[in-house]
């Protein structure tokens, strides 16, 4: 009787080389996710000044509940609003002419009871756990442009530019070194004159 032949074999050589195309394949062509965040820059480490007081007009407070809604300086506001507020705010000067907390460049209504100066005036930022994360970003850009409109203020009046532009110009590695040097004073001017004094309270459960 003849013997039954067995059943042909395959050749499976190339199949390492196939799969390792595919895998490189996949991983060439897969698109990965990543989160995006806020672009913030922290302010760096300072020793702790002791015995440093903050006078309550000198701090703007806003609040933002978890159905978005604005309470600014303990007034219900309007998110297109708020910019406006926080200008008036940070550019009232109402220290008394002759003190040295003056602000000889400040054009606001130098209401006595609201921020002394730009330098000491602070906005606080609260809000809820279940607040809206893009009426959040919202009124931080907002707060963070009142800063800016400023800066660009000041920036025209001593240098006939926005402060925006320089402050640009200056972090970007392909402006020439003696360019930024220049820049370096003229920003650091700016920020000295409306620095940005935000603080974001810790967050409420309600």
């Amino acid at each position: 009787m003849a013997r039954r032949a067995g059943a042909p074999e395959v050749n499976a050589g190339s199949m390492a080389d196939i799969a390792f195309l595919l895998l490189i394949f996949f991983l060439v062509t897969t698109t990965i996710e990543t989160d995006a965040g806020l672009d913030r820059m922290l302010p760096p480490m300072e020793p702790p000044e002791d015995d440093v007081v903050i006078k309550q007009k000198n701090i703007f407070t806003v609040n933002i509940n978890k159905n978005g809604q604005l309470l600014a300086d303990e007034e219900l506001t309007n998110l297109k609003d708020l910019r406006a507020k926080a200008i008036a705010f940070l550019d009232n000067g109402g220290a008394p002419s002759g003190t040295a907390e003056y602000c000889n460049f400040c054009k606001g209504k130098r209401d006595a009871a609201s921020s002394d100066n730009p330098s000491k005036a602070i906005i606080s930022l609260k809000n809820d756990r279940e607040t809206p994360y893009g009426t959040y970003i919202t009124v931080q850009n907002e707060l963070v442009g009142a800063y800016n409109d400023l800066r660009d203020r000041e920036a025209q009046r001593l240098y006939k530019r926005d402060f925006t532009e320089m402050e640009a110009a200056f972090l970007n590695p392909e402006t020439p070194s003696s360019v930024r040097d220049e820049l370096k004073e003229k920003v650091q001017r700016i920020k000295e004159l409306f620095p940005q004094k935000l603080s974001e309270a810790e967050t409420t459960s309600n």
